[in-house]
């Protein structure tokens, strides 16, 4: 029997997995929503991304990634679980899928071994790791088997990788741990300063995607959000 290929991208902020033949599968936020009470996972991905600040106190929503690595082993196992089973339709227990997992390029060995394990873990009969930057590079056409010089900035959700890539080996990279949700913080601490306005994560990611600029603007942009108020007490 033929074997099953999936690659991962388990990012920070979202994960998305793509099968061999049908292309992008699963993009989904790294979230996981888990009911304290009854000990079991009540929603992952989109579904628990609308818990986000919203849950009861026997609600526990958790993002099993922080920083590009594990932070936490056994929600990450269970996000991995449920989007191989979307991933792959009539999914018998029997699947043991081959996985390439998309890893920041200077991530410890410990913390390379979280993420193959969490995948054997999750069914994987066969686990590669490779760095984001190459797999970043391969995936926007770069010629990375070239002999020149290739560079490469991926910025992700809990990580920025920088890379220069040539005859399909890494040169040089660095990686730091700040990316997206880094930028939220700081709209979001923005906000409280300035405005004496709470909002929360998917606010903040909503003005950052709709306003927000790599370069300064001539005419500055202005976007109406909606949050607490710091003094009064009310929305």
């Amino acid at each position: 029997m033929r074997g099953i290929d999936l690659a991962i991208d388990l990012g920070t902020a979202n994960t998305c997995v793509f099968a061999e033949g049908a292309g992008i599968v699963v993009n989904e936020p790294s979230i996981v929503a888990f009911n304290t009470q009854k000990s079991r996972v009540e929603a992952v991905g989109h579904a628990a991304r609308e818990m986000l600040g919203r849950t009861p106190p026997h609600i526990r929503a958790v993002r099993p990634l922080r920083d590009g690595v594990i932070a936490d082993f056994d929600a990450c196992e269970a996000m991995l679980k449920h989007f191989v089973r979307m991933a792959l339709p009539g999914f018998k227990a029997w699947m043991r899928p081959r996985m390439v997992i998309g890893v920041p390029s200077e991530i410890t060995q410990v913390e390379r071994r979280a993420v193959r394990d969490s995948a054997i873990r999750a069914r994987a009969s066969d686990v590669h790791l490779v760095d984001e930057p190459i797999a970043a590079a391969i995936g926007v056409g770069m010629p990375v088997g070239e002999p020149v010089g290739n560079m490469i900035v991926d910025i992700g959700g809990g990580t920025t990788d920088i890379a220069v890539i040539s005859l399909s080996g890494v040169v040089y990279s660095r990686s730091l741990r700040v990316g997206g949700d880094a930028m939220d913080e700081a709209i979001i601490l923005h906000c409280k300063r300035r405005h004496k306005l709470l909002i929360g994560e998917r606010t903040a990611e909503a003005v950052k995607r709709g306003i927000g600029s790599a370069m300064p603007l001539g005419t500055p942009t202005r976007m109406e959000v909606k949050g607490r108020h710091l003094v009064e007490g009310v929305p």
